[in-house]
């Protein structure tokens, strides 16, 4: 059974990329850190008697499912708003400027030079882009396999579906992202 401590530094492990793969799914930052929240609150309610060996799997369903229950609420919060907007007068006033609610990029002191440091930020500016252009079972597919290093099987159990259908997805991704990277002149 895992601990406080295995059960806290497995959390804090899987954060950043949990996060990396909930904001690439819903495309919003502040919900996906409500998802990655809500998905690690659930894994400590619920699995947090569980051997640490298991934690992984089990955190990656619970953020799967996490991400999809957010896509139905979206929806009915849609069909809601649809539907309540035509209430709403059209005279109403803008929600402010622009560059007030815009923050500052912090610096960072590295080695490299600010070129390189654009360079760098804007290939993987691209590529972000190029991986939320996949269909949702590919990017799931590839984000499970490659940023969470999930073997096949491991996907396979994550995704609801067989190991063949894995190998599918991350192959159509990985295709599709070599292609358009290569249109836009990045070769890794």
């Amino acid at each position: 059974m895992a601990s406080e401590l295995e059960l806290s530094q497995f959390l804090q492990s899987v954060e950043r990329r949990a996060f990396k793969h909930a904001a690439f799914a819903v495309r919003d930052d502040d919900h996906a850190q409500d998802i990655v929240q809500d998905a690690m609150i659930k894994l400590a309610e619920k699995y947090g008697d569980k051997p640490p060996a298991e934690l992984p799997l089990l955190f990656q369903r619970i953020l799967q499912n996490t991400i999809h229950d957010h896509f139905r609420r979206q929806k009915v919060r849609n069909l809601w708003t649809t539907l309540l907007s035509s209430f709403q007068r059209d005279d109403d006033d803008e929600q402010g400027d622009i560059l007030e609610i815009l923050e500052a990029e912090a610096g960072s002191a590295g080695a490299e030079s600010a070129a390189d440091q654009v360079e760098r930020e804007q290939i993987l500016r691209s590529i972000e882009d190029e991986i939320q252009k996949l269909p949702a079972r590919q990017r799931e597919a590839f984000l499970l396999r490659y940023w969470e290093d999930l073997d096949v099987a491991e996907t396979a159990a994550v995704m609801g579906c067989s190991e063949g259908s894995v190998k599918t997805h991350c192959s159509r991704a990985t295709h599709a992202l070599g292609k358009a990277l290569r249109a836009k002149g990045i070769v890794l």
